[in-house]
């Protein structure tokens, strides 16, 4: 029969059992200490999105890289999230994947509740705030959401940004993209005309930034929803149409 003396005795056993030297006194939390990185995470890239008249365009180069080695040379960076809303990435991969998962998670479950598609600026919103508490970790996520609510883009990035506008172009190669894109994107554009232009901002991109290259993905966003307008699988045949032709080296040396 257990008596009250017994559970005395037996709590006592148990408590100097967990107060003992051969259990640590404190477990150990993965957040407590931050592990460091094996290397340098150097990386970069090129990716765009604008308004026109025929609907949203998002474009982007795929490759991958880590440390100044091409990590993967057929890196899908433009993310479908549901039929009207697509998303371009940059930063880590790995983290921007994760978060393009969330995201579609908790927009397909907006849908199933209300019966209705969440608009993108809501989506943008909701990113943003799901994202805001990292600031300050090493998360790297930039992102640019293109919906189609009558067309709207917005930039969001890991530390909780959220911007709104009608051309965007994030990534290390984004300087010589923006080149092509203030002189060439205007509102009346046909829907070749401005596949011509994205796909030249990611071409000059590629030249000039080496973290940037390999194929070119394309996607257009309608009313009627997403489709892959196209992926350029050779880069450098199509940069040679576009460079000027160099000069004769007979003729240069004369």
């Amino acid at each position: 029969m257990l008596t009250p003396q017994v559970l005395l005795r037996a709590d006592m056993a148990w408590k100097s059992l967990l107060t003992s030297s051969s259990l640590p006194t404190s477990l150990p939390f993965a957040s407590s200490q931050p592990v460091p990185l094996p290397f340098p995470m150097s990386h970069g890239t090129t990716t765009l999105a604008f308004l026109f008249q025929g609907g949203v365009l998002a474009a982007a180069d795929t490759r991958s890289s880590c440390s100044g080695l091409v990590a993967c040379p057929a890196s899908q960076k433009i993310l479908p999230i549901h039929s009207h809303l697509v998303g371009t990435t940059s930063g880590t991969s790995a983290d921007c994947a994760l978060w393009k998962r969330i995201l579609s998670r908790e927009l397909r479950l907006y849908q199933l509740r209300h019966g209705r598609r969440l608009s993108t600026s809501g989506a943008a919103k909701l990113l943003s705030h799901m994202l805001h508490p990292f600031k300050g970790t090493e998360l790297c996520v930039a992102a640019t959401l293109c919906g189609w609510d009558g067309g709207e883009l917005f930039y969001v990035c890991s530390d909780g940004t959220r911007l709104q506008g009608k051309l965007f172009s994030v990534g290390s190669g984004s300087p010589y993209a923006y080149s092509i894109l203030d002189q060439g994107v205007q509102w009346g554009l046909t829907v070749a005309e401005a596949t011509s232009i994205a796909r030249e901002a990611v071409f000059r991109a590629t030249y000039r930034d080496a973290y940037s290259g390999n194929c070119v993905d394309i996607y257009h966003i309608t009313s009627k929803g997403w489709t892959r307008r196209s992926v350029d699988r050779d880069v450098w045949a199509s940069l040679l149409k576009l460079l000027p032709p160099r000069p004769d080296s007979a003729t240069s040396s004369r």
